[in-house]
C-alpha cells in the first residue's frame, strides 16, 4: 500500500482508505494506480458546468455525504435548479466514498421513491 502523509488532507484519508486498501483497489483503476486514461472528461474542467442548471427542467435527485470534500458542489447545484422535482438528500456522517459501497448507508427506498415519482 502506498505510504499516506500524517498530514495529508481529509479528502485524501478518504480516497486512500477507499481506492488503496482491498474495499475499492484494483489492478487497472486509475484511482488506485498510477494509470493514464486515454480518454477522458479534461475538457469539462474549462466548462462551468453549472453556468446552465437553472435551466434544467428534469427531476433531479442530488445525494451527497455530510462529510464529502465537494458537498459544496451539490448544495451549489441544488441551488440554482428550478420546479418542485427536485431533492437534495444529504446524507448524515458519510463522506464521498461512503456512497459507493456502504450500502447500510446508501438511501435506496428514498431513491426508488423519487424515481416511481418523477420518472415513472
Amino acid at each position: 500500500m502506498d505510504p499516506l502523509p500524517a498530514d495529508a488532507p481529509f479528502f485524501v484519508k478518504d480516497y486512500h482508505a477507499y481506492y488503496k486498501t482491498p474495499r475499492g483497489y484494483h489492478p487497472r483503476s486509475l484511482n488506485s494506480n498510477e494509470g493514464w486514461n486515454v480518454t477522458a472528461g479534461l475538457s469539462l474542467l474549462n466548462a462551468p458546468l453549472l453556468h446552465y442548471s437553472d435551466e434544467i427542467e428534469s427531476a433531479a435527485l442530488l445525494i451527497h455525504g455530510e462529510k464529502a470534500h465537494s458537498v459544496y458542489f451539490s448544495r451549489d447545484a441544488f441551488k440554482k435548479l428550478k420546479g418542485a422535482n427536485k431533492e437534495l438528500m444529504i446524507i448524515p456522517g458519510a463522506v464521498h466514498t461512503d456512497l459507493y459501497d456502504r450500502t447500510d448507508i446508501i438511501p435506496f427506498a428514498k431513491m426508488e421513491e423519487f424515481f416511481r415519482k418523477y420518472l415513472a
